[in-house]
């Protein structure tokens, strides 16, 4: 098996030993369609209080039914096509966030950059269409080291994408994957992901701020952790006066799917059973708070509401003349 940073995911790892699952991610999964040779750039602004915020397409990303291993196959199908969406493929958003508040400028996760895919990886072009340049960037939140969210922090094999930027992530995630004592207990197969996380923080040494637990990292955008999805997954609540946004990352992968079924994990989450936990935390607190949510895979530009339908949950995606 081929294993290379055009495949997406780690597939199941124990904090002891790290292990592929019987979904095992580490594939090309068949594309949906031909990728458009060159898509529209893709952004959409609005104002959250004192926020301007800016959602990023950085594209998409086909995924195998088969990497949610604990789904009825029958039952996601029926739930897919009552999408209208292909039976057995999930095409998932790859969404980042820019936020501007007076001369502050923040950017939320960096997409793919050019190593997954062509579908991937138009960040850069969304920035240019929103008319920030990479250098005005002054931060740059990390949410997890994952390759569709961190890969873009690199111009070219080992140049700094934001020059001029601090970045923030989690003690814990930047722990793990540079522990070199768990990547020696994983398959070699797996050390290609180690390294990429480690190659793309490592034209920022010296400007890498990590946070632990609940942390302010600006005024009015708090860090919280959301373990399961990686060791250090946060999710970041932007306020601005009695304006609220809850930015839930990696929490769904599938709006299609983890909504109705949050119990249905997906073979990237290190601990799938936080993971589903920690779904159902987040989930149950903005249902009942009436919360905004933007989601890093929820369908572009990734906002609206969850409901409370039984034991699951709804979502209903927010009208953008509304945001």
């Amino acid at each position: 098996m081929n294993i290379n940073r055009r495949t997406f995911g780690l597939g199941a790892l124990g904090a002891g030993a790290l292990f592929l699952s019987d979904a095992s991610p580490f594939r090309v999964v068949p594309a949906i369609a031909e990728p458009v040779a060159q898509p529209l750039p893709a952004a959409h602004r609005f104002q959250l209080g004192e926020f301007e915020i800016t959602a990023l397409s950085d594209g998409y990303t086909p995924l195998g039914l088969e990497l949610f291993p604990a789904a009825d196959p029958a039952v996601a199908e029926a739930m897919l096509t009552k999408a209208f969406l292909p039976p057995k493929i999930v095409p998932t958003s790859v969404n980042a966030f820019l936020l501007k508040k007076g001369e502050q400028t923040i950017l939320i996760d960096t997409g793919a950059a050019s190593v997954m895919g062509p579908s991937l990886g138009h960040v850069p072009e969304g920035l240019a269409a929103a008319g920030v340049k990479p250098d005005a960037i002054e931060t740059v939140i990390i949410t997890h080291l994952h390759g569709d969210h961190a890969n873009g922090l690199l111009a070219g094999a080992n140049n700094a994408a934001f020059p001029n930027a601090e970045i923030v992530l989690s003690k814990p995630e930047l722990a793990f994957w540079t522990d070199d004592g768990i990547m020696s207990r994983a398959p070699k197969e797996v050390h290609p992901f180690f390294e990429a996380a480690r190659a793309d923080v490592a034209p920022y040494k010296g400007k890498i701020r990590q946070i632990e637990g609940e942390a302010e990292i600006a005024p009015g955008i708090t860090a919280v952790p959301a373990p399961g999805h990686t060791p250090g997954h946060v999710l970041l609540r932007i306020s601005s006066g009695d304006a609220n946004l809850l930015i839930i990352t990696d929490v769904i992968h599938s709006a299609a799917l983890q909504f109705a079924k949050p119990e249905w994990a997906i073979a990237f989450d290190v601990d799938q059973k936080q993971a589903i936990e920690t779904r159902k935390k987040v989930l149950d607190m903005a249902a009942a708070d009436k919360m905004l949510i933007a989601g890093s895979h929820l369908p572009f530009p990734g906002f609206g509401h969850v409901s409370r339908e039984g034991d699951a949950f709804g979502y209903i995606p927010a009208h953008w003349p509304s945001l």
